[in-house]
């Protein structure tokens, strides 16, 4: 992708440390409460919410710990948290070091946060304390010791159960930084960890900046994901294991490093890395589908795109893919840590897996104690096959190294170091640039290896990523966006809330494009619509007149259609964001 200057925007929240009193917090949370704007939460350690209370994060507040002791947050079964962030006041959970001002090399300064729940795992080859190992079907009885967690607590350090259904709390325009605090060898935390989370539990407008291990984790569970910005994370962008079933939209990865240290601790590794379960032939296995990412690798030394392993289901659709350092679909086939990989046991090939109809639930350590229906335990994909990639944008990925797999499983046409297009599947292999532009800075060397950091960027959708031929279908959480990536035309949901937008790394609002109007009862207004955002509908008798006010609509993440039969088919009318 060519590399385009953005001229940076203003900052937010530089006032906030300045203003509140710091609360050193030292002890456990067992009874409900809240933390507010006018103060500053220093964790001093590693600090639990226990089993039966409930912490609620008003919006605007900051979250510390002070560079080096390690404190960090984690969320027990049984236990809720509400953060509260809005687009204009998020919650930020960072290190001392963090000036909020400005971007700096590091990670590991503290810990992250960590929730646990108890929805249904695929975790065979975990033992549990005072029970043994794990079984390979779906009984509800699997748990796992939430790694970097030091309590030893089955209770409160354990994730997994029979409810996929659980309800953690909510999250909301939360901003994770320079996070990752090495608590031992492999024993690293991600910026944000969920384990066995359920689907009641309501999580979006999430950002990780800068983390040691990686950006987000998933366990198991059934938990909704939308509105993610992973940047500059050490190890994987968005890892997933051991069986998830839920829906992830709209997120933006940009690979890069967080500090010198190898590949996989400190320098990015794979963007997207999905397992199917500890073991291939267990039950639950990830059966899951991600819309409109868009992912921008390091083209210098990263790895793959989307990572492949132990028999997991994944359908990539309306993405966008940049940049990328090797395999833009790469097959590990095992995650390296005793699995056996796809085929095994009577499970399907790899190449099955991208031919075989969703409705294919395998057998396989299949029993009936949580769900006689194996539909409702893998409810997420609706049509299409196990493993798919339709809507999706290429360009600029590394077509010698992915070259062989992407062709073979037919995704785009062409031949190895050649790809073409695939109509049939609406994915597009091109060299014009599907955002606005993003600018990189000098090569250094890092883990050894070379690596350019984004530093600025505007990733908003413009040529062939304007549109798509088939827009996810609206079903309460998917929005039926008719765009490939992250980002409509108009709209960059950045702005407000990140680091990145605070660190002036981002152009932010609306870039002047009006929606296009449609005749029907009057004129139809058109817009994709971000969760709780307040839109301005606006007229003007020319593109270049006076805009007025017409109408305020709050968005609800669909795709809005605002109609009134007093719009004038002859007249311009244009969306901002109040």
């Amino acid at each position: 992708m060519k590399k385009h200057f953005i001229i940076a925007t203003a900052l937010l929240g530089a006032g906030i440390a300045a203003q509140a009193a710091n609360v050193d917090v030292t002890s456990d949370i067992a009874t409900s409460t809240t933390w507010t704007k006018d103060n500053v939460y220093n964790l001093t350690k590693q600090i639990y919410v226990r089993a039966g209370a409930t912490l609620t994060i008003q919006e605007g507040t900051l979250v510390q710990s002070t560079t080096g002791v390690g404190g960090s947050l984690a969320v027990s079964r049984g236990a809720k948290i509400y953060v509260n962030g809005t687009k204009d006041d998020p919650v930020i959970m960072t290190s001392t070091s963090d000036t909020l001002t400005e971007w700096h090399e590091g990670c590991n300064e503290w810990g992250n946060l960590t929730l646990m729940g108890r929805g249904l795992i695929g975790a065979s080859s975990d033992s549990v304390r005072d029970r043994g190992t794990n079984t390979k079907t779906p009984t509800g009885l699997n748990v796992v010791q939430m790694e970097g967690l030091t309590d030893d607590s089955v209770n409160d350090t354990y994730y997994g159960g029979n409810d996929d259904n659980d309800d953690s709390g909510s999250i909301s325009y939360l901003s994770l930084r320079y996070g990752g605090k090495v608590v031992g060898l492999a024993n690293e935390l991600n910026g944000l960890s969920l384990g066995a989370i359920g689907r009641e539990t309501d999580i979006h407008h999430v950002e990780i900046m800068n983390n040691v291990d990686d950006g987000i984790e998933i366990w198991g569970g059934t938990v909704n994901l939308k509105y993610l910005n992973i940047w500059n994370v050490g190890d994987d962008s968005l890892d997933i294991d051991q069986g998830y079933r839920g829906k992830i939209q709209f997120g933006l990865i940009v690979q890069g490093y967080s500090t010198d240290g190898s590949q996989g601790s400190g320098l990015g590794d794979n963007c997207i890395e999905i397992d199917g379960a500890e073991d291939s032939d267990a039950q639950p296995v990830t059966t899951t589908k991600i819309a409109n990412f868009t992912v921008i690798g390091n083209y210098l030394s990263g790895d793959g795109a989307t990572t492949w392993r132990d028999n997991a289901r994944v359908q990539y659709h309306n993405c966008i893919f940049a940049d990328i350092g090797e395999e833009a679909v790469r097959y590990d086939n095992t995650d390296g840590d005793g699995a056996q990989g796809y085929g095994y046991n009577g499970t399907l090939s790899w190449a099955d897996t991208w031919t075989t109809a969703y409705t294919n639930y395998s057998a396989v350590n299949w029993v009936s104690d949580i769900y006689a229906d194996q539909a409702d335990c893998y409810p997420v994909q609706t049509s299409g096959y196990l493993a798919e990639m339709k809507g999706c944008l290429f360009n600029y990925c590394n077509e010698s190294d992915s070259g062989d797999q992407i062709l073979a499983l037919g995704i785009v046409n062409g031949s190895a170091g050649a790809w073409e297009s695939n109509p049939a599947l609406d994915n597009i292999v091109t060299t014009a640039d599907p955002i606005v532009g993003f600018e990189r800075g000098p090569t250094v060397t890092r883990g050894g290896k070379s690596v350019a950091l984004v530093t600025n960027i505007n990733p908003c959708a413009q040529n062939e990523a304007l549109s798509v031929a088939n827009p996810e279908a609206s079903d309460g959480f998917f929005v039926n966006a008719p765009f490939r990536g992250a980002f409509s035309s108009s709209y960059n949901w950045l702005a407000g809330w990140t680091s990145v937008d605070q660190y002036g790394m981002t152009e932010t609002g609306m870039n002047g494009a009006a929606p296009g109007a449609s005749i029907a009862s009057g004129v139809v207004v058109s817009f994709p619509s971000e969760f709780g955002v307040e839109y301005e509908i606006q007229g003007a008798d020319s593109a270049d007149g006076d805009w007025s006010y017409v109408a305020s609509v709050v968005g609800d993440g669909s795709y809005i259609q605002y109609g009134d039969a007093d719009l004038q088919a002859s007249g311009f009318y244009r969306v901002v964001v109040k």
